[in-house]
């Protein structure tokens, strides 16, 4: 894929695109099942400004889900050198977004790969039902990435990546991941705060209500039925 292929940053038919996978992704869960989800961050020093836009914006998740069922998230992080942290298992927006204020972003290179294999790990223990991610850049082998996200697509956990900005390497490599997981990749960039808050509700009524949730809601709210065809072929 070359850099003409690459869409603008939060550009509607990237947005279109992304929600439309999400409502023809196939799932039997019901709508009493709690969501497992783990919620991954950039948090290199670039990321700062948009780590304090998580922060504000993530309480959506739980607020959309709340008459679907439960909802359960986990922080996970990397930053600084070789430092890649998770959280205990969440059920309310104010110990996520409590656990969110105490990290300040350093300087670093990313370490997705960890990510993914704590993903992997979770998944073995207990049930995981998607993995979000959120970052702007990539620096490590994409064909690593791509074998773990393939691993996770098997086990039945789609990724979801927002990447912030346009970055070509990065844009590429999420792409492929997401194909590979059975998931969804979207960009955004700093002024398209509403649309990240929109995918983000959209992902978590999928780990909460399955496709039919995710439908009902896109169907419900004009941003989200420009939805076109990232998952169709899934």
């Amino acid at each position: 894929m070359n850099d003409k292929s690459i869409r603008k940053p939060g550009s509607s038919a990237e947005i279109e695109a992304f929600v439309s996978k999400v409502k023809e992704m196939s799932s039997d869960l019901s709508t009493e099942h709690t969501g497992r989800l783990i919620f991954a961050m950039d948090a290199t020093a670039s990321r700062q400004p948009s780590w304090d836009l998580a922060c504000h914006i993530q309480r959506s998740m739980f607020e959309t889900v709340v008459a679907k069922g439960k909802l359960t998230v986990q922080l996970c992080f990397y930053r600084g050198y070789n430092e890649c942290k998770t959280s205990r298992w969440m059920q309310e927006a104010v110990s996520l977004h409590k656990a969110m204020a105490k990290v300040a972003c350093m300087g670093g290179q990313t370490q997705i790969a960890r990510v993914l294999k704590h993903t992997l790990r979770e998944a073995d223990a207990s049930s995981v039902d998607a993995l979000v991610f959120v970052g702007d850049c990539m620096e490590e082998d994409v064909d690593e990435l791509c074998q773990l996200a393939g691993k996770l697509g098997i086990k039945g956990v789609p990724v979801f990546l927002f990447q912030e900005g346009g970055d070509p390497v990065a844009n590429n490599a999420f792409r492929e991941m997401a194909r590979l997981s059975g998931g969804a990749h979207c960009s955004f960039d700093q002024q398209s705060a509403q649309q990240l808050t929109e995918l983000l509700k959209a992902v978590a009524l999928f780990a909460t209500g399955g496709r039919q949730a995710a439908l009902e809601y896109s169907q419900k709210t004009p941003f989200l039925e420009h939805f076109a065809s990232q998952l169709e072929s899934k």
